[in-house]
């Protein structure tokens, strides 16, 4: 489960997101609602790319475009699926990128700040 401050006319509310198979689960102010994300794991706020790669590496390439907001890894760092590598931030929401496999973080592509393309790598995995 995320949790995300978010402002809403002007008010600070703190919400709290969970993804279930395609499905978000958002709690405000102590009520829950469910929303059909629409989005499949390839479509997430990263892709992971293996073409032309061995087996268990690849390339994680930004799903939609927007500003790193920050980079939570370093060239590498061992890391387990699921471990945040990097904040992504579009449309005004941010976007933890999670690795999408164990390995070992190969290159990083991306600095603080940098605006990315749908399709932009931005860090690699072996």
């Amino acid at each position: 489960m995320e949790e995300f401050r978010v402002k809403i006319d002007g008010k600070e509310h703190v919400v709290s997101v969970q993804d279930e198979e395609g499905k978000l689960k958002i709690s405000l102010e102590g009520r829950t609602y469910e929303v059909d994300a629409g989005l499949n794991k390839s479509q997430d706020a990263y892709d992971l790319d293996t073409t032309g790669t061995g087996a268990g590496e690849g390339a994680v390439k930004a799903a939609l475009p927007g500003i790193i907001f920050s980079i939570d890894v370093k060239e590498g760092q061992e890391v387990k699926k699921g471990d945040k590598l990097l904040t992504l931030v579009a449309m005004k929401m941010e976007n933890q990128v999670k690795a999408p496999l164990d390995g070992k973080i190969k290159k990083i592509h991306v600095k603080k700040d940098d605006k990315v393309n749908k399709g932009d790598a931005l860090l690699s995995i072996e």
